[in-house]
């Protein structure tokens, strides 16, 4: 069974910046606008606004996010997988956080448009 799932565009343009895994997190990586920071132990990642990571981080920038509405059940199949594979099948690149009610799916801009309509294509809906 295919999903249909709700999706809205998150403002702003995102930038993924990593750091040392001892690193402290940074002041500039909280604010205004989606942000996840993410430690593993042998790295940290976090994701925020582009303009809030200084130049010279290590970083990838111009990406743009994407988000469903939820929330839903822990138990429930198949959402990450439904929005990421008409994307991975047409060659594009995603990076997913997901969130206690849902999950951010950050596409860079320059396949943001390319991906909206895949994404429509499998019957998944857009909201404002």
């Amino acid at each position: 069974m295919e999903l249909s799932l709700r999706l809205r565009r998150v403002p702003g343009r995102y930038g993924l910046a990593r750091l040392a895994p001892d690193a402290a997190i940074p002041d500039w990586a909280g604010g205004a606008g989606f942000w996840a920071v993410i430690r593993a132990e042998d790295e940290i990642t976090i994701v925020c606004l582009q303009q809030r990571i200084p130049d010279g981080a290590e970083s990838s920038r111009d990406w743009q996010c994407l988000r469903t509405i939820g929330p839903f059940a822990f138990d429930a199949t198949g959402i990450v997988s439904s929005l990421i594979a008409p994307l991975s099948d047409a060659g594009i690149g995603v990076f997913v956080v997901c969130t206690y009610d849902g999950e951010h799916l950050m596409v860079a801009e320059r396949e943001m448009a390319k991906s909206m309509a895949l994404l429509e294509a499998r019957g998944h809906r857009f909201e404002a």
